[in-house]
């Protein structure tokens, strides 16, 4: 099982921030360095200093940290227009060497498009559009060079695309997620490299798991060519006066937290993360770390979670 590092810097973190979180996280060895794609802070958070781009964010991590993987959870695409969109993750893609990994979805909070002069339509219109910025996506990255792209949609129309630049990679990995249980399984079978469930119950992420396997089978797509993936707060502490000071940071109780998400001493921890395997055959855990100045936590998880996932 392979761990991550996933922040939410819309609650109120810099770049510098999140730079410290990614070379802390590069230097401890996990697999991937993630952020949300939020520009309003949730809760009683008051999100200073105030927003940064995910896209931006990653170009200058794409720089800043030289082996570590890079992506969003998730992109939303009510933010931008795919032509440009694809540009600039497969520039990020290049400007890093091939280390990004791009999560999409159909966007949700709306408040945060009031704040910003963004559309928000209806949920069937949101997903119509998250549809076809994937097929026109990943479709740009795919023309060969010197050949065009075309498409013709409801919402968008691409007339003779040069498609460029490329990415690095051949194929960026694509992730998609969600708890729809028709639409969503239905385009994870078409596009998705991994699919990713946040913050639900492992009886639920087992049941849409089994539904995005009967829609690869359904398109004749081997169910093992998508990676299983879940997003878990993380409070770990060496005893259980650090799990309770780290739970408390992020203005949690621990015993939610171990019911909810990933809490306790490591032990606990590795015990937890094994019934996950169990029930849900999860490949990919993406620790959500609120508290972006505790470093020690990331270097705890690393040095005695991690080991024994892959022993």
């Amino acid at each position: 099982m392979e761990l991550r590092i996933f922040t939410e810097p819309q609650q109120g973190a810099s770049y510098d921030d999140l730079l410290a979180v990614a070379r802390a996280a590069e230097a401890a060895g996990y697999g991937a360095f993630f952020r949300s794609d939020h520009y309003l802070a949730m809760g009683s958070a008051s999100g200073l200093p105030g927003p940064t781009d995910a896209w931006i964010t990653l170009a200058g991590l794409a720089r800043d940290t030289s082996t570590i993987r890079l992506g969003t959870l998730v992109t939303a695409a009510t933010f931008r227009h795919p032509g440009p969109l694809a540009i600039s993750v497969a520039q990020v893609d290049r400007m890093s060497g091939g280390r990004v990994e791009f999560g999409l979805g159909s966007g949700w909070y709306e408040q945060e498009h009031l704040a910003y002069g963004l559309e928000f339509p209806p949920l069937a219109e949101r997903f119509d559009k998250y549809e076809e910025q994937l097929e026109i996506i990943t479709s740009l990255w795919a023309t060969p060079v010197g050949e065009r792209y075309s498409f013709s949609g409801k919402h968008y129309t691409l007339t003779d695309s040069p498609a460029l630049p490329k990415p690095a990679q051949d194929r960026i990995p694509v992730v998609v997620g969600g708890g729809g249980k028709k639409r969503t399984p239905a385009l994870a079978a078409r596009f998705a490299t991994e699919f990713n469930l946040p913050f639900v119950p492992v009886d639920v992420a087992a049941a849409q798991f089994d539904r995005v396997d009967a829609a690869a089978r359904e398109i004749g797509r081997d169910p093992a060519d998508i990676t299983r993936s879940v997003a878990l707060v993380a409070a770990v502490g060496r005893d259980d006066a650090e799990v309770a000071r780290r739970a408390a940071a992020i203005g949690r109780e621990v015993e939610e937290l171990k019911q909810n998400g990933l809490a306790g001493t490591p032990a606990e921890v590795v015990q937890r993360l094994g019934e996950w395997r169990a029930a849900t055959g999860v490949e990919r855990v993406y620790l959500q770390v609120l508290d972006l100045s505790d470093l020690d936590h990331v270097d705890l998880v690393a040095a005695e979670v991690a080991p024994q996932l892959r022993s």
